[in-house]
């Protein structure tokens, strides 16, 4: 390998590098493998067992990113450290061959989570009121705005499904690309003439189940 190419990896690693430190802490490490095997790393405060050129072990983030091709996240027990950390790999390309992307975050490092949303303040008219997520039956996208349905009442939101559904409480579930649920407010499940699932909400509202949510649906339900 010619010192000219070395020199291009090594400024596209550091790219990597540059991109992943705006949101990753200080003391988190970088390591990438291609073709099962580490050619880079760089380190925060941990102190890596592996090296440049070592084998990637088959118990490891990046060997499961290697394997899938698909982003992977766990915590780990020890692969590298005396304690438990957390991993996430993302598959990428490396001279045109599948390589995996390693974050290591600081060892017993824990994602903070947004909190999850005791209420939402929706708009009729020109008044905004604050209502209970408790008091939510569903929430709904249409015409490229969101909608919430209380006590036969709808309200505007300028929050997106998307945004919502990483903090709405774990009663809430998605049954469709422009829908999610209160599962309290569910009254039945049932199927239409064409087989697909409908569910009848308490105040007799029937919102289609999409295909690619049902499996969710019934996983969350047991049934």
């Amino acid at each position: 390998m010619s010192l000219q190419k070395i020199d291009v990896e090594k400024d596209i690693f550091n790219q990597y590098k540059t991109i992943l430190e705006d949101w990753i802490p200080a003391e988190a490490s970088i390591a990438i493998a291609v073709n099962n095997t580490y050619i880079y790393f760089s380190t925060g405060h941990h102190q890596f067992t592996l090296k440049v050129g070592s084998a990637v072990p088959e118990d490891s983030i990046a060997f499961q990113v290697l394997q899938t091709g698909q982003k992977t996240d766990a915590v780990m027990e020890s692969t590298l450290f005396e304690t438990p950390y957390y991993a996430i790999g993302y598959p990428i390309l490396v001279n045109g061959e599948q390589g995996a992307l390693i974050v290591v975050l600081p060892p017993l490092f824990t994602i903070k989570k947004p909190d999850t949303y005791k209420f939402l303040t929706g708009k009729q008219v020109e008044d905004w009121m604050p209502i209970p997520i408790d008091q939510i039956s569903h929430i709904e996208s249409l015409q490229k705005r969101t909608w919430f349905y209380s006590q036969g009442e709808q309200y505007k939101t300028a929050v997106t499904l998307k945004e919502l559904q990483t903090r709405l409480p774990s009663n809430f579930i998605r049954i469709h690309r422009s829908c999610i649920i209160n599962i309290y407010y569910i009254k039945k499940i049932s199927r239409d003439l064409t087989s697909n699932f409908i569910v009848q909400l308490s105040e007799g509202t029937e919102l289609p189940v999409s295909q690619s949510y049902i499996n969710n649906l019934r996983e969350v339900l047991e049934f």
